[in-house]
């Protein structure tokens, strides 16, 4: 079977169903999931894929569990998992989405109607230029569209449908996980990878058609707290030493070229997200990313550099600085099982693209189940401008990942001992 040209797909169907439903995760909310109406979405797919024949629930955490089983007489065929993320970005508004279908582009700047200064333009988004004739999808430009990360999981589901629709596409066991709350950073803290029982698994979460990423930053978070000098601002001179001031000097004096909007390609940061206090005290919130994990302890030495610099100029002051371990370099996992990797390639070229090996600079969810157990690359899902209004994704893209899926389900079988 010529997977390429036979298939009946349902990927957009699908995707304009699940960018309906607001899914947008919280950082504020300690609960899990951290918004309840991600079980909305979760509680749709586990319906649609039993529908499908296929054993599937949604767990109490906002997790959903599918299971299609082998159809290959293969005995050794390695369990591999497909997975996505069902929330939203905070950055953004998901409620409400109104989709927009844009046939057959041609290369015109993309006007929004409800917003008509969000303009999606060739030059500020260079991977339009692959895209003439095909369909694009946006939202309207009042809400982001959520292709980010509902590509993917409309691609898992098309792609599984496909499995029950086509039996002669051979394959082992192949479980789906969907996850909650990977926009805040907490995708896989309730992933029961038993359950799973996968050797390998692969995220549908990245941007181009063709690109795979095997590497993403090392990460760590960090925290400033700038002990100052209270007094009554009457009577302060000689006495006050206000650590919001503190604070600001010291941003101030961060190195420039180890910030976000100075950095590119394989390139670390130092980005401050937050900043909160008065007089007497002051935190200063940062994450802190870099490929490589020992150039993130020399990022954090520079932050206590600058502290210990302007603290200088106050006598009465203090500071403390406490770094957290984020996630790592999926790459340290993958290099160790090189199959993984290779597979995702040549499906990617079976599925009549150039395949490009990346390096991501930002995490997914396949960052931390890596160092859970489970190796997990990213492949590209076709989302663009993610987090923001001018999010787009094409049809075509979304149909060459379903194939991708389909692809590396048979080379898994293919490749398996009898």
């Amino acid at each position: 079977m010529n997977i390429n040209n036979q298939l009946n797909y349902t990927v957009t169907e699908r995707f304009l169903r699940y960018v309906a439903i607001d899914t947008q995760s919280d950082p504020a909310s300690a609960s899990i999931p951290s918004t309840e109406k991600q079980k909305n979405l979760g509680r749709l797919l586990a319906q649609e894929l039993t529908q499908m024949g296929i054993d599937a629930h949604l767990d109490e955490f906002g997790y959903v569990y599918a299971t299609i089983p082998s159809n290959t007489d293969k005995k050794n065929v390695p369990v591999i998992c497909f997975c996505s993320h069902m929330d939203t970005s905070p950055d953004c508004s998901g409620a409400n989405v109104t989709t927009l279908l844009h046939k057959n582009y041609d290369g015109s700047p993309i006007i929004l109607p409800h917003d008509p200064s969000q303009v999606i333009r060739m030059e500020e988004h260079p991977d339009l230029k692959n895209q003439l004739g095909n369909d694009i999808i946006t939202a309207s430009g009042t809400t982001l569209l959520g292709a980010d990360n509902k590509a993917g999981v409309a691609e898992i589901m098309d792609a599984c449908y496909q499995l029950t629709q086509y039996p002669e596409i051979k394959h082992g066991i192949i479980k789906v996980l969907f996850t909650p709350d990977e926009e805040i950073g907490r995708g896989v803290d309730k992933a029961d990878l038993k359950k799973l029982g996968a050797y390998a698994c692969y995220t549908m979460d990245g941007e181009s058609a063709g690109n795979m990423e095997n590497e993403t930053f090392s990460a760590d978070g960090a925290k400033l707290t700038i002990h100052g000098v209270s007094s009554h601002p009457g009577f302060a001179k000689g006495k006050m030493e206000s650590a919001i001031k503190i604070a600001g000097l010291i941003l101030t004096l961060l190195p420039f070229e180890l910030s976000p909007e100075n950095t590119e390609g394989r390139e670390g940061f130092i980005h401050p997200v937050g900043i909160e206090g008065h007089v007497e005290t002051a935190t200063i919130s940062f994450i802190i990313r870099d490929f490589e994990d020992e150039n993130l302890k020399k990022h954090a030495d520079a932050i206590r550099e600058v502290a210990e610099e302007v603290l200088g100029d106050y006598p009465g002051s203090s500071y403390e600085l406490h770094v957290k371990e984020q996630y790592r370099n999926m790459r340290k996992v993958l290099d160790k099982h090189p199959e993984i990797v290779d597979y995702g390639m040549e499906a990617i070229q079976r599925a009549g693209l150039e395949a490009n090996l990346r390096s991501i600079r930002g995490g997914t969810d396949g960052s931390r189940l890596s160092f859970m157990g489970l190796p997990t690359p990213n492949i590209f899902a076709g989302e663009h401008a993610f987090h923001g209004k001018q999010e787009w994704v094409s049809v075509q893209d979304m149909e060459k990942a379903v194939q991708t899926i389909l692809h590396l389900c048979m080379i898994w079988e293919e490749k398996a001992a009898n």
